[in-house]
């Protein structure tokens, strides 16, 4: 399958292709011992250009699966699925493979830095598993770095960095392939309250390079700094409001 980039547009402007994500009536249930669990229970919900989004919700309410999903780390059990205006719903691991790495950027709680990579090394991985053949991936990588205020940095080990700068580092990782979305889970959970704020700050300025954003999060205070807020219980979307 082919996806490629759709233009970007003022909100005021936009239109369905504009659209990145569309689920309508998704689902997603686990079998857990004799049970059925609903992690996903029915939700639908559309995502577009530049929007900031939190995803936010108690342990077990279905914002990490609805992340996994969106990331197509997961597929959903029923439902439809729409990214880029294209039915996704059941396409096979291959092609989830291929969207994840040329059209979704990661960023975990816990970094996922390689410890025996340089930084500029680990920024590069996503490009590993990229279709594409990339010529200069070393002048992407220090690009990507150079972005987010770590280049002076780009030979050095992750373990000799702070919680703050392997953040930053995860960061030009997830920029490396230019995605069109960038999925966040818990990104300032092991950090103190300066970095947390830097780190958010930096999310904040993607969106001028028509980057989406869509966060999970517990904490209230880097829930207000996006734009739109998604709450989930028992798999279901309870409130989806905009600032």
């Amino acid at each position: 399958m082919s996806f490629d980039s759709a233009a970007l547009v003022n909100f005021a402007t936009m239109t369905e292709s504009d659209i990145i994500f569309k689920l309508s009536g998704l689902r997603r249930t686990y079998t857990v011992g004799s049970e059925q669990v609903h992690a996903l229970d029915g939700v639908d919900l559309t995502i577009q250009d530049r929007e900031f989004i939190a995803v936010v919700g108690t342990s077990g309410s279905g914002k990490s699966t609805l992340m996994h999903v969106l990331g197509f780390m997961d597929s959903p059990t029923a439902g439809r699925m729409e990214f880029e205006s294209k039915d996704v719903t059941g396409i096979n691991g291959a092609d989830r493979a291929d969207l994840r790495a040329s059209r979704i950027g990661f960023v975990f709680q816990s970094f996922n830095l390689l410890p025996r990579l340089s930084v500029v090394d680990n920024v590069l991985l996503p490009l590993t598993y990229s279709r594409s053949a990339v010529s200069n991936k070393r002048e992407l990588g220090m690009a990507a770095l150079e972005r987010v205020g770590m280049a002076h940095r780009s030979s050095h080990t992750p373990n000799q960095l702070s919680g703050g700068e392997r953040q930053r580092v995860a960061i030009a990782r997830a920029l490396i392939n230019q995605p069109r979305l960038i999925l966040a889970d818990e990104p300032t959970g092991n950090l103190d309250t300066k970095n947390r704020g830097l780190i958010m700050e930096l999310f904040a300025s993607l969106l001028e390079e028509g980057i989406t954003l869509a966060i999970v999060t517990h904490d209230e205070e880097v829930a207000a700094y996006a734009n739109r807020r998604i709450r989930m219980e028992d798999g279901k979307v309870v409130e989806d409001s905009k600032s």
